[in-house]
């Protein structure tokens, strides 16, 4: 991270279910109490007004239950005891769409998930192979967050029958003068998380494949690991479809804003589709979808990922003995190994210019490729001549403070804005999703961190950026 506020990425996948999770899911119970799950969302082909949508046209089916019902009646209160269930409609399939969804189903609400091209597609920032699951944050109601969202992805493991985490520990290269890393570590020794500081020769002694030149000390965060990002997109949106959840591949527009609230969602095929509540989940595209709102609140910006080929048979790069690892100095590099057989990931999470993720191409240019060469010179130089063999373009999408947001329209009280989040909110998928839904029924009031409000502050303050270098 090379300015005060950066952040990794996580992106997401491509998966299926087994047909046993349809017997153990029930709308009441998911996460192992009733309704857990964390969103982390890009919107649908929605993705700017006349974007050509692949889904558009290919969603038109007739309004199912969702629509039913309560839909006629904007901004109903579902919360009141004795209430018939309220239908949501969610707009974006990516992790916090599709983990909001589906806590939403288990709290009880009829929902209908959108998106325009689908669970972890390309376009998608939750549409990569891998993305880290961290404990390390300045901001302790992150690692407060982050130790729910371990317990989420354990249950979710469990309904689905499957492994979205693998488990690898993570290594903070502290290669500056930055306290970023030496705050972390308080907030983990407070909310438990186990940690180590290690003195260079000691973490030379243990990884002898990683030079440590420069390297002033290093931090081992023992419960770190990576997630198959774009699988447990999928997973998610077939474990709501399981629970009697809906999920419609569609291009949406925001319905017009009435007296009573949002009105009906305007599909791409000309259709349009009515709830009790809307969810926001869109990524990328949230800024463009409500400019007036949010257009200089979330900026979408452009980032490249490498995979070099590791030597054959040579397994140093390869869990378990390379773990998940960042570089925190002049600027911010992380990679992870594994991935799905990928190759040896390397990433800067130096935030790049600014992104159209419809439109643009995803093309990596040969200068980000330099710098990861640079960095597999430097700090793994029997990769140096490794060779690439993938590259991806994607984008984070961006607050000012690289804070997420989670907040009503402030003209539609039955409409939720959900996003920002800034290359590092996958992780938290399934505790931000039930957290999201909780919000959204009543169950809990919105979190000010998270809220509109604390943006408008800075842009009245014009402030900088918080401190920390990777919030």
């Amino acid at each position: 991270m090379a300015d005060d506020a950066q952040q990794l990425s996580r992106r997401s996948l491509l998966g299926r279910l087994g047909l046993g999770l349809a017997a153990a899911l029930s709308p009441r119970l998911w996460f192992g109490k009733a309704a857990h799950g964390l969103a982390g969302g890009r919107l649908p082909g929605s993705a700017g007004p006349g974007a050509p949508g692949p889904g558009a046209g290919s969603g038109a089916v007739p309004p199912g239950p969702a629509a039913a019902g309560t839909a006629g009646r904007p901004g109903a209160s579902p919360g009141r005891p004795g209430a018939p269930a309220p239908s949501v409609a969610v707009v974006g399939a990516g992790a916090f769409g599709a983990f909001t969804a589906l806590a939403l189903r288990c709290l009880g609400a009829r929902v209908t998930l959108f998106d325009a091209w689908g669970p972890g597609n390309s376009r998608a920032s939750s549409g990569g192979e891998t993305r880290v699951l961290r404990g390390v944050y300045a901001d302790r109601i992150y690692v407060e967050l982050a130790a729910r969202a371990f317990e989420r992805w354990r249950d979710f493991e469990r309904r689905a029958g499957r492994t979205f985490f693998q488990s690898t520990g993570a290594l903070w290269l502290v290669a500056d003068d930055s306290d970023f890393v030496a705050k972390a570590a308080e907030n983990l020794r407070a909310v438990g998380f186990p940690y180590r500081r290690l003195e260079t020769a000691e973490a030379a002694r243990r990884f002898p494949q990683i030079a440590f030149g420069g390297v002033r000390w290093a931090l081992w965060e023992e419960r770190a690991g990576f997630l198959l990002a774009r699988q447990a997109c999928a997973a998610a949106v077939d474990a709501l479809v399981a629970a009697g959840g809906e999920y419609r591949r569609a291009r949406v527009e925001p319905g017009a804003l009435g007296a009573a609230g949002m009105e009906a969602l305007r599909l791409g095929d000309g259709r349009s589709f009515q709830a009790d509540l809307y969810v926001f989940a869109c990524g990328p595209w949230l800024g463009s979808l409500f400019p007036d709102v949010l257009g200089a609140q979330i900026t979408p910006s452009r980032q490249e990922v490498f995979f070099f080929g590791t030597p054959p048979g040579d397994a140093r790069f390869e869990p378990p003995a390379m773990p998940v690892w960042v570089e925190v100095g002049e600027r911010l590099f992380y990679g992870i190994p594994g991935n799905e057989r990928r190759g040896f990931k390397v990433a800067d999470d130096t935030r790049g210019p600014a992104f159209d993720p419809t439109g643009g191409e995803r093309i990596a240019s040969e200068e980000a490729l330099a710098r990861a060469r640079a960095l597999l010179a430097r700090r793994f130089p029997d990769l140096a001549r490794a060779p690439l063999v993938e590259s991806r373009v994607c984008q984070y999408e961006n607050t000012p403070d690289h804070h997420f947001v989670l907040d009503r329209h402030p003209a539609a009280g039955n409409a939720w804005l959900v996003g920002g989040g800034s290359g590092h909110g996958f992780k938290f998928a399934p505790a931000w999703g039930e957290q999201v839904a909780e919000t959204v029924l009543g169950r809990r009031a919105p979190e000010p961190f998270f809220t509109l409000a604390r943006l408008r502050e800075r842009k009245a303050r014009l402030g900088r950026p918080r401190g920390d270098r990777f919030v």
